[in-house]
């Protein structure tokens, strides 16, 4: 899944750090001096993400839209300094482990905000699946539309958009002369995600979709049809003309400016801000050599288990078998309403499975829907969209469904869990539920916690008898080998002066993706750096957790109490995880005892 987990709300790459920013002191008791910070900062998070406020259901920030300059980042990475420095004046020792939890991720969280400000890779203000005006266009889904209230904020916001693509292209402009711009390897097409939200006819864009929806009952028929016709009209005589605009600056402008270089280490300060980044998406003090050879080590492991499966599935080698998998028509939809249909019924099977493995459920549901057309080939498999429980929006499971010769069946159980339940769906729609602060509830991500426990609900399709053939053993089996390969790949590219080519051959050579998902994807690791190792470091840490209940406990150990223990206090750094999971060990060690 890429990491969109409220991305598509907070916009930018500070978006996560705005959520824990600023207020004014309290005179109290520690816990309340925190609780109040808390409060405050999550208020300042909410005014300078006003898209996100509204996608909560808080009033008061309806037809705006949040400041993407650099000014504005600075301003709240100077928040961040006072606020830490008001963190830091509370007694931590007097707050009950929860504030404690509280008062970690928010100083961690503030560091981080802090740090990101002062690279120079602040300018990179889009990656080659992702920018301001994908962003920009997913409000259409991602935003309530009740009534005339919600339909007028929508139009209103869509008028602005000139101000965000005037900004982030001068943000650009910085990033060509100071030498921070993207790969060239990595970014071949990108024009097409920006001249592919234009159409024909304004009603058939993206831009236009809430008005193909039923009218609320108590929105005037005059009201309504006259947003219609303004935004129409907005897509028309504003819309279209800045993305031309953007397209024709990327052609002309950024892209001769590319980078040669995929790593992010031949940009200034390149090695500094590859570090932040492992720190940043791993939780953890991790070099990038350490983790290079986790990665290695978990490569040759997994090509044994490949190497059993292929000899069960009656082939002389894994090659062979991944051979016949990628080029045998039987695994491969003709359309896309057939691959649709494919997901959807593995999808209601996973869904009866859940209660074993769960005690508690979430009450949002999820659907699934394709992968926008102008995004699609040139991102990856699949990915998750949150929900709202606020707003009424459920979370969606978005499949990829170009170039369909590349998207076989069998991987479709081990891609399923990910995206949808056990893993993003079910994860992220519990924390929305959970008895927390705002800040955790709505805006905690932490990458290593979020993916990690994907690749681990992979997995659990173990445990579910998903993996019923040989194919789809190799699919999880190709799966959890594409993560292992990012701990290596993107550790060579940005840290070891690995080439694009280098990247896709080890890929090649090892998991069983076809081609062009495996071009995707290295152009990812290339426009992303670091984000792409939270997946295996974090699912690593959730086994290894599992690994000492299961040890400690014995014929005790409750599987479906384990993982309600793990999701039960939301994203959450590994070093916090893992500290939680150890005080439940101990807990149910001494219930079993007494």
């Amino acid at each position: 899944m890429r990491n969109q987990i409220f991305g598509r709300a907070l916009s930018g790459t500070a978006a996560v750090a705005l959520v824990l920013v600023m207020g004014t002191a309290a005179k109290a008791a520690p816990g309340d001096d925190l609780d109040q910070l808390i409060e405050e900062s999550w208020q300042y998070a909410l005014s300078q993400s006003p898209v996100f406020a509204s996608q909560l259901d808080v009033a008061g920030y309806e037809g705006k839209v949040s400041d993407p300059s650099l000014e504005a980042q600075t301003s709240q990475a100077d928040k961040a300094k006072e606020f830490l420095q008001r963190l830091e004046a509370i007694d931590e020792t007097a707050l009950t482990p929860e504030q404690k939890v509280n008062y970690g991720i928010l100083r961690r969280t503030l560091n981080e905000t802090i740090q990101r400000d002062s690279f120079g890779q602040r300018v990179i203000n889009f990656t080659n699946r992702s920018g301001w005006h994908q962003n920009f266009a997913s409000m259409a889904i991602n935003s309530p539309f009740r009534n005339a209230a919600d339909y007028k904020s929508y139009v209103d916001r869509l008028a602005q958009y000139p101000q965000i693509n005037d900004t982030n292209i001068a943000i650009a402009d910085q990033a060509i002369a100071g030498g921070y711009t993207l790969p060239c390897d990595a970014m071949q097409g990108y024009e097409v995600s920006i001249t592919g939200l234009i159409a024909d006819d304004p009603k058939a864009t993206r831009f236009y979709e809430p008005f193909t929806r039923p009218k609320p009952a108590t929105m005037d028929q005059a009201e309504f049809d006259a947003l219609a016709a303004r935004t129409e009209t907005i897509i028309s005589d504003v819309l279209y003309p800045e993305l031309r605009e953007h397209a024709d600056w990327y052609i002309t402008s950024y892209a001769p400016a590319c980078a040669v270089e995929p790593g992010v280490s031949a940009q200034p300060g390149g090695d500094a801000y590859y570090a932040f980044r492992i720190a940043e998406m791993t939780t953890t003090d991790l070099t990038a050599d350490e983790i290079h050879n986790i990665g290695l080590s978990e490569v040759a492991r997994i090509r044994a288990e490949m190497e059993e499966v292929a000899a069960e599935a009656g082939y002389e080698s894994r090659e062979a078998f991944i051979e016949h998998l990628r080029t045998d028509p039987k695994y491969y939809a003709k359309t896309p309403e057939e691959l649709m249909e494919k997901v959807a019924r593995v999808t209601k099977i996973i869904d009866g499975k859940m209660p074993t493995l769960f005690y508690r459920l979430p009450r949002l549901p999820y659907g699934i829907r394709e992968i926008p057309a102008e995004t699609a080939e040139g991102t990856t498999t699949a990915y998750y969209n949150p929900g709202s429980p606020d707003i009424g929006i459920s979370g969606t499971y978005y499949v990829n469904t170009s170039k369909l010769d590349q998207r076989p069946f069998w991987e479709i159980p081990a891609l399923s869990v990910h995206e949808a339940v056990p893993g993003h769906h079910h994860q992220i729609a519990l924390q929305q539920e959970l008895d927390m602060p705002d800040f955790r509830k709505y805006g905690a991500f932490f990458t290593a916690f979020v993916e990690g426990w994907g690749l681990y609900s992979e997995r659990l399709g173990i445990e579910m008898g998903l993996y019923d053939t040989p194919a789809k053993n190799m699919g999880r089996l190709s799966y959890e080998m594409w993560r292992a390969c990012r701990l290596v790949v993107d550790t060579g590219i940005h840290s070891k002066g690995w080439s694009k080519q280098q990247a896709v051959d080890f890929m090649l050579d090892n998991t069983a993706l076809t081609a062009a998902n495996i071009d995707a994807e290295v152009n990812r690791y290339i426009s992303w750096p670091g984000q792409a190792l939270a997946y295996k470091i974090g699912e690593l840490k959730i086994r290894e957790l599992r690994g000492k209940a299961e040890e400690t406990l014995g014929d005790d150990f409750d599987l479906r109490a384990f993982h309600d223990t793990v999701l039960e206090q939301g994203a959450v750094p590994l070093d916090v995880l893992e500290a939680h999971v150890a005080a439940w060990i101990e807990a149910q060690r001494a219930d079993d005892e007494g």
